[in-house]
């Protein structure tokens, strides 16, 4: 009679230690699956470490823009001939995601002039072109930190004169996690295959 009180006992204590076995692992698996969901591919251009000044003037990385399907486009305000209708474009994109998908995407312009473009005047540029709401990012970088873009891009350009540059005309799309997914090049061309792939894009969880 007086073993069952002990028998119980070490029942009772091995009982405890899976409990405490098994929630230790389920708090290691949290942690292993929290850690792979900060894990970038080779490919991200979250990798990137570069520091970026926002038309809002704050000083971001491209790691805080991760969450969101990312519009891209390299352009600089004092164009006048090529941007202006890259502009349009990106605002012709945006008009056309349904209300249901619009929180999910970012829209990001990255000036090519960095010198001419300052802060300052990129949110003035986004004023101007009525891009000044949550959904749109202007950022200013420096001269190292735009080519180095630029190449992740395959964005090429050159300075003609002070204010005045050629470059290429491409609009990209980065899935959640900043991988290139699409391209779209030339101005005011068919954009309905740009479209689709934010759309589908930002259904998916990242």
């Amino acid at each position: 009679m007086k073993l069952i009180p002990f028998i119980f006992i070490l029942l009772f204590l091995a009982s405890c230690t899976e409990s405490e076995t098994e929630i230790k692992d389920q708090e290691n698996n949290s942690e292993i699956h929290s850690e792979d969901d900060l894990e970038y591919s080779e490919e991200s251009i979250f990798n990137l470490t570069s520091h970026w000044n926002t038309e809002e003037g704050k000083t971001i990385e491209l790691n805080q823009l991760k969450g969101k399907v990312l519009v891209m486009v390299m352009i600089y305000t004092t164009c006048k001939a090529a941007c202006p209708r890259l502009v349009a474009d990106m605002l012709s994109i945006a008009e056309q995601i349904p209300e249901a998908n619009r929180k999910d995407v970012q829209y990001v312009l990255v000036s090519i002039d960095p010198v001419n473009d300052t802060p300052e005047k990129l949110k003035s540029f986004a004023i101007r072109k009525k891009m000044n709401g949550e959904e749109w990012t202007f950022l200013q970088g420096d001269v190292n930190t735009v080519q180095e873009f630029a190449n992740v891009l395959a964005v090429k350009y050159k300075e003609i004169s002070p204010e005045d540059f050629s470059h290429s005309n491409i609009i990209s799309v980065f899935n959640r996690k900043g991988e290139l997914i699409h391209q779209q090049e030339g101005l005011g061309v068919n954009n309905k295959e740009t479209v689709e792939t934010i759309i589908e894009t930002s259904k998916q969880i990242q």
